[in-house]
């Protein structure tokens, strides 16, 4: 929740136990947010890499319009 200043109060996250073992963690909504920003970008990081690995092909445009299907 913002403050009088407008910086967000981070609250710590808080880690729940059953029979003396962590099982989940509570989080500020705002930083749960942020981590799956942060994870989309990794994936798509990972996505990026793997096309630039791979070789391009290239057609010829009247190879590619001779095989195009516009109702798709």
């Amino acid at each position: 929740m913002p403050t009088k200043t407008g910086k967000r109060n981070r609250r710590t996250p808080e880690v729940v136990y059953r029979n003396n073992k962590p099982v989940s963690v509570i989080l500020d909504i705002a930083e749960y947010n942020e981590m799956l920003e942060r994870l989309e970008d990794v994936k798509d990081i990972k996505f990026i890499e793997n096309l630039k690995s791979k070789q391009l092909k290239f057609r010829k445009l009247d190879d590619f319009l001779t095989g195009y299907n516009r109702n798709v």
